[in-house]
């Protein structure tokens, strides 16, 4: 029985493109195109969810050569009209993953969503007291749940889960202590656990945490923030075999 070809995975996160910027991101995507076979987005694409960043961040992902797989951030949702900022990307022929939409490439399948915050291990935040605390962890719930209908629909030997909020706080460290349970959710982790076939798990939004890390059961996490990639790496965005 043959053995499937590895897939190259490169993956960016908090690209924060602005409509002030003096410089852009197409000789980057056009570096990755040749190192990698599919690139993968973490969200915080734009830095205020404009329309006119993501006019300019379509215009730099004209330079791609490789499939394009992507999560929204919480930037991304900033204005209000996080549907705008994924016309530009589907228009760009991104694929965006959000609402339990799952895809397949060359073998691999590619699942995610944005994740959100709430804590971590026993400091998780719990639907517990009043109705707005109730209300915002059963958002948490419902945007994990994202995570597993798309996880759920591959049948793939092989799976990246992609996301913007970090599943474990491993590749927290760095980061204020204060700020923690608003960067990631323990049940993120959780879900990626439930599914043998993820071999690596993808995040951005902690800018200054580590590169890697892995959930409880073992599955690689990366830390993609393209600040925190670059200080680790030497290049702006994390590269690996899945």
């Amino acid at each position: 029985m043959t053995q499937s070809r590895k897939m190259c995975v490169a993956a960016i996160g908090d690209l924060h493109v602005q409509e002030t910027r003096t410089d852009d991101y197409r000789g980057l995507f056009a570096d990755i195109s040749t190192k990698a076979d599919v690139l993968i987005l973490c969200g915080d694409l734009t830095n205020y969810g404009k329309t006119s960043e993501a006019i300019l961040l379509a215009e730099d992902l004209s330079a791609v050569t490789i499939p394009v797989f992507a999560v929204l951030g919480n930037h991304d949702h900033e204005c209000g009209q996080p549907e705008v900022i994924k016309t530009y990307l589907s228009d760009a022929g991104v694929r965006v993953l959000d609402n339990g939409e799952s895809f397949e490439h060359d073998g691999v399948g590619f699942a995610g969503c944005m994740g959100s915050m709430g804590g971590f291990g026993r400091g998780m935040l719990s639907s517990f007291g009043e109705p707005s605390v109730k209300a915002f962890v059963q958002a948490c719930m419902e945007e994990n749940k994202k995570l597993e209908n798309g996880l759920r629909m591959l049948r793939t030997d092989r799976a990246v889960a992609v996301l913007h909020y970090a599943p474990i706080p491993g590749t927290l460290e760095g980061e204020p202590l204060e700020i923690m349970p608003f960067l990631g959710n323990s049940r993120l982790a959780q879900t990626v656990d439930q599914f043998e076939n993820v071999r690596a798990v993808v995040h951005g939004h902690a800018h200054r945490g580590r590169h890697r890390g892995e959930t409880p059961g073992g599955v690689p996490v990366y830390n993609c923030a393209q600040m925190v990639a670059l200080k680790e790496t030497g290049r702006p965005y994390a590269l690996f075999e899945v």
